[in-house]
């Protein structure tokens, strides 16, 4: 369902793109569960997925999804707007789910494994979800047990761990971790649950669902947690299967056979759903996955599997650099490294570049955005410390923070998007609504400025905007100056309570491993860099940087640490 983009204002882009990108080229919004099973008729014999080891040929991936959807159907009725949930870490369990609920008609609503009952409650009984499909991992089962006891949920569909594991692994999980496996025969819940296993086993008929790409919902993504409550971002077929073409046209066919894609980002999180398996699935080419990072294990996969693009976030990048020359020869396989989630410091950028010649792109994006809006490009180096320019058939524009009136080219404002993969809107919430869109453009609520080539350049967010003595300070140009010193692992800046000049800056520093430096060395180092007001009133050393669940570094905690700490030592006087 090709869908040509209008043409709406002068895009400074549109003339400095990639050589063989066009702006106003067509975007695919056929439903991506229907482009995946046409791979995998076209392309049968060809691998989809790699877990640990054990291949999935798209033959099997296409049996999957069809039979899981039919009993989907069948068994819990699952049809147009029925929402499934689902709490499950990457395995080869959550694409066949994934694409199954979309096949049935249903809406995913994908949970973060390592959210607290409370947390997960919050997200099944927003949504509405009837259904969860989890794993038979106590430490998941346990959690979607209490939901199902607590009448958050109806009715658990339970994947068998060990059978996603090739045979020699299985045994040995079932002989060292059977301790790590649920009784769910045992469970007060057991009349409520079903076994992935027999689902898949049964041929049954599958029933026709008519949808609208354009109106029908196919994922609830849950997101805005450091702002209040998680809000349900609706994405419709349309959303995502637009950004899955925007991106396929954009890497002029970077993710088509013979590549293979690292997904050791979480499915669950909207960037890993969409560059990790999206794309590279609905293109015919390989998933390498891993259920969690760990160095040694993604080290492992590289020299293995030979893949060549990887998604990543920062933190992960950053890792990788600080690997060293013993990470040289696993990563000389990768091509294309991607990174998103957060800002991508000099500091990362250099360190990566002294253990592999990938090119290093920087994307932005957003949940609401489903989630791609900016990319550097992916063959060709762009401008250092961009985030590259729009993607086809995307619209920005940079509009005062004071006065709502758009930006001049290379003046600051709030960064605002249009295109066919912004969301529909909140779930159930018209108030959030009306916060998210200014006249018709999706408010991100970053910071930045648009050069003359079409380039975007980020500065920070506007709720991490530190307002000092009546003048702006931004976190992320103090964290740049801080991270150039060599003894600096990981950094972050809030801004805080001062009597005098309204708000502060603090910086918590993580030192790198056999390094020391002390506050009085930080401040030396960066008094030339910074002037008086973005100089950190106070700089504090942790051993450890709080992340989030996919590892960006999270200012949430420290911002609820630091008014405690305060609060009790005002107490305490």
């Amino acid at each position: 369902m090709p869908r040509k983009t209008e043409t709406a204002h002068p895009r400074p882009w549109i003339d400095h793109y990639p050589e063989g990108v066009r702006w106003d080229d067509e975007i695919d919004l056929t439903p991506v569960h229907e482009r995946l099973l046409e791979i995998c008729q076209r392309t049968p014999d060809a691998v989809a997925l790699d877990f640990l080891g054990k291949k999935t040929r798209f033959r099997e991936l296409g049996r999957d999804i069809e039979r899981f959807a039919a009993a989907l159907q069948s068994q819990f009725s699952v049809t147009k707007g029925t929402r499934v949930a689902l709490l499950l870490p990457n395995t080869p369990f959550y694409v066949i789910a994934y694409y199954a609920i979309l096949r049935a008609g249903g809406t995913v609503v994908n949970c973060n494994p390592l959210y607290t009952v409370p947390e997960l409650a919050h997200i099944v009984g927003n949504s509405g979800a009837s259904v969860m499909v989890t794993l038979d991992l106590k430490q998941l089962f346990d959690k979607a047990e209490r939901l199902v006891a607590d009448g958050q949920v109806k009715s658990l569909v339970v994947c068998h761990f060990p059978d996603a594991l090739p045979i020699l692994k299985r045994n040995l999980f079932k002989l060292a971790k059977r301790k790590d496996l649920a009784h769910v025969s045992a469970s007060p819940i057991a009349d409520r649950t079903a076994k992935f296993s027999d689902m898949i086993d049964r041929d049954g008929a599958l029933v026709p669902v008519r949808l609208d790409p354009l109106k029908d919902v196919a994922v609830q993504q849950y997101t805005g947690g450091t702002t209040g409550l998680p809000k349900g971002a609706m994405l419709s077929h349309a959303n995502i299967a637009a950004n899955m073409s925007q991106i396929d046209k954009w890497g002029l066919g970077l993710f088509d056979p013979p590549t293979r894609v690292v997904a050791v980002l979480p499915f669950f999180h909207i960037f890993a759903m969409t560059a990790c398996m999206n794309v590279p699935l609905c293109s015919g080419a390989q998933v390498v996955m891993l259920p969690r990072f760990e160095m040694k294990a993604l080290l492992d996969l590289l020299t293995r599997t030979g893949a060549n693009v990887m998604p990543a976030v920062p933190t992960l990048i950053h890792a990788l650099g600080r690997a060293g020359p013993s990470a040289v020869s696993a990563l000389s396989s990768l091509k294309v490294v991607v990174s998103g989630g957060a800002p991508l410091s000099d500091e990362t950028r250099t360190l990566f570049a002294r253990v592999s010649p990938a090119l290093l792109a920087e994307g932005y994006g957003l949940t609401e955005a489903s989630p791609v809006v900016c990319c550097a490009a992916l063959r060709v180096p762009s401008k250092p410390r961009s985030i590259g320019q729009p993607l086809p058939g995307t619209d920005i524009r940079f509009v005062d923070i004071e006065t709502g009136e758009p930006a001049a080219l290379g003046e600051r404002g709030e960064l605002q998007v249009k295109g066919p993969q912004v969301m529909l809107g909140y779930y159930d919430d018209p108030e959030a609504d009306l916060e998210a869109f200014a006249d018709g453009w999706l408010r991100t609520g970053d910071v930045g400025l648009l050069d003359e080539d079409g380039y975007v350049f980020l500065v920070d967010r506007i709720k991490d905007l530190i307002i000092t003595s009546g003048f702006n300070v931004y976190p992320r140009t103090i964290e740049e100056a801080i991270y150039g010193h060599e003894a600096v692992d990981e950094v972050t800046v809030i801004g805080v309570p001062d009597t005098y000049r309204g708000e502060a800056p603090v910086a918590f520093v993580k030192l790198k491993a056999e390094t020391s430096a002390n506050e009085a060395d930080i401040k030396a180092f960066i008094a030339d860099k910074l002037n008086k007001l973005e100089m950190p009133r106070e700089i504090i050393f942790r051993s450890e940087l709080p992340k989030t669940l996919i590892g960006k570094l999270s200012k949430k905690e420290l911002r609820e640490e630091y008014a405690q700490r305060k609060g009790s030592k005002s107490e305490q006087g």
